[in-house]
């Protein structure tokens, strides 16, 4: 049996520092994903959320069993971007109604696309997942990137967001990358105060202050970038 560790591998992306935040380089991921617009933490939402779960832990049980290959299913993570963001750091619980989402779980390299789409048609055989069919597998590609944990509510992450941004602007980079959370606690089972959310946002080198603000707004405004590769649980609440 072949353990995957990938909490080890990939420790410095999902466990920073809540004290001070960190510049990091993302490398080139595999994730169970799928794509959502508005009502963030209403029933649609909430119906991708449960279908992402309701995929990535039957796969991660199939893996074992057919492939001799074990590990822990990541956090969800979700990207958040808008045509109308207008480049304050964080999101505002009035922008949650704009909002195109991204709703993600990490896939190892290991797992194929074809046991996948195996596992998908047996958990559409038993189970009514409104959005199982939208899921796909696909590479994320994010880079240099700022992140640092947020401990607290969901709506009140800006303070933490404009550190963030300051951190960036302090070590040379734009924020160019969309809105960034990656869920290590669950609001169904922790108290809003106690929830850990890491945040993170895409960065590039600093360009000159009125290309900045152009390029800021050219990216932050359309859907972050990916590859495609293969492949054409419990119900978790996320912002009330």
């Amino acid at each position: 049996m072949e353990l995957l560790e990938l909490s080890k591998r990939f420790g410095d992306l999902y466990k920073p520092s809540a004290k001070v935040p960190v510049l990091v380089d993302v490398p080139s991921l595999r994730f169970l994903m799928l794509d959502g617009e508005g009502g963030v933490g209403g029933p649609d939402f909430q119906d991708a959320m449960q279908a992402l779960y309701g995929l990535a832990y039957p796969v991660k049980f199939a893996a074992k069993k057919e492939l001799e290959l074990s590990y822990s299913v990541m956090p969800a993570e979700g990207l958040y971007w808008s045509d109308e963001y207008d480049g304050t750091p964080g999101i505002t619980p009035s922008q949650l109604q704009e909002l195109t989402w991204r709703l993600m779980i990490m896939l190892p390299d290991e797992v194929p696309g074809e046991l996948v789409e195996a596992t998908r048609e047996k958990v559409a055989a038993k189970k009514d997942l409104p959005r199982l069919g939208d899921i796909r597998v696909q590479t994320f590609s994010e880079g240099p990137s700022v992140q640092i944990l947020h401990v607290g509510p969901y709506a009140e992450e800006a303070p933490t967001a404009q550190r963030l941004y300051a951190f960036a602007a302090e070590k040379g980079f734009d924020v160019t990358g969309p809105h960034h959370e990656i869920y290590l606690g669950d609001p169904n089972h922790s108290a809003p105060e106690k929830l850990k959310t890491v945040l993170r946002y895409g960065v590039t080198k600093r360009r000159t202050q009125t290309s900045t603000a152009r390029h800021i707004k050219a990216v932050r405004t359309k859907a972050p970038t990916t590859c495609n590769t293969t492949c054409a649980a419990p119900k978790r609440s996320r912002r009330k």
